[in-house]
């Protein structure tokens, strides 16, 4: 069989098959790049109230030291550690499920993790309105800012059971929806730190009226992208979807 040199018309032609491919595969890669941006931002946004967590549990496990806003720990430890553990499972296993990529790689993993993400997300809700209710409140803790712990806590509660019940009915969009709030509210110790930070950096510790709108306004902060990021899939989502033309006939007549 005889093998001809390829000529120039022939070798246009190999590289145009070529070049489909070739994007193909650099756009495959940009997107699972782009993929893992969110779970590592909200990895990030967490970091700092997971290693905060994890010095208090060093600190209960050594015996100290005991200061005036960690005595109420050391007399009741259960409650923090609980809460602790349940948040630090909740930020990470919750991060990782708006990995979109993995959730299709490994859909099994996605429901495995999911069934840590909600019990641990509710224990951490309750063992928070637990100490709002039961631990001795510090001096800047004012009326206003237990009110809003009490509040966003109960939220959280709710959009995590509504979350479970909505995938249980096998409806994706609302368990999705339900979830980014839940976990949008549970995120909230991370951008308190954003919010209230710099207000201690210029001023130095906020007083009770300040210090509850601040920690407020990083949980109302997140809600507003969590209900921004639910309305942009729910948009996606819509436009995707093949429209009807009604009245209009492809047959010939």
């Amino acid at each position: 069989m005889n093998h001809r040199p390829l000529g120039d018309h022939d070798r246009r032609m190999t590289e145009s098959m070529e070049r489909p491919t070739l994007a193909r595969s650099d756009s495959s890669g940009r997107n699972r790049r782009a993929g893992w941006l969110v779970p590592a931002a909200l990895i990030a946004l967490s970091a700092v109230p997971v290693i905060a967590g994890s010095t208090r549990l060093g600190q209960l496990a050594g015996g100290g030291p005991i200061t005036q806003d960690s005595v109420r720990y050391f007399a009741t430890p259960a409650p923090v550690v609980a809460h602790i553990i349940s948040v630090t499972l909740f930020s990470v296993l919750g991060a990782l499920q708006f990995a979109h990529g993995l959730r299709r790689r490994r859909p099994a993993w996605h429901r495995a993790a999911g069934r840590l993400v909600v019990p641990s997300g509710i224990v951490s809700a309750f063992t928070g309105l637990w100490m709002t209710l039961f631990y001795p409140h510090l001096a800047n803790d004012s009326a206003l800012l237990v009110g809003l712990r009490l509040v966003f806590g109960t939220l959280m509660i709710v959009s995590l059971v509504l979350g479970f019940a909505a995938i249980r009915r096998r409806d994706v969009a609302r368990h999705r929806a339900w979830m980014t709030r839940g976990y949008a509210i549970g995120m909230g110790a991370g951008t308190q730190l954003l919010t209230v930070g710099p207000w201690m950096a210029l001023a130095g510790e906020p007083g009770p009226l300040p210090r509850a709108l601040l920690m407020g306004a990083g949980w109302v902060i997140n809600l507003v992208v969590a209900e921004w990021a639910v309305r942009r899939a729910s948009g996606s989502v819509t436009s995707r979807r093949p429209t009807a033309r009604v009245g209009v006939s492809s047959r010939p007549r």
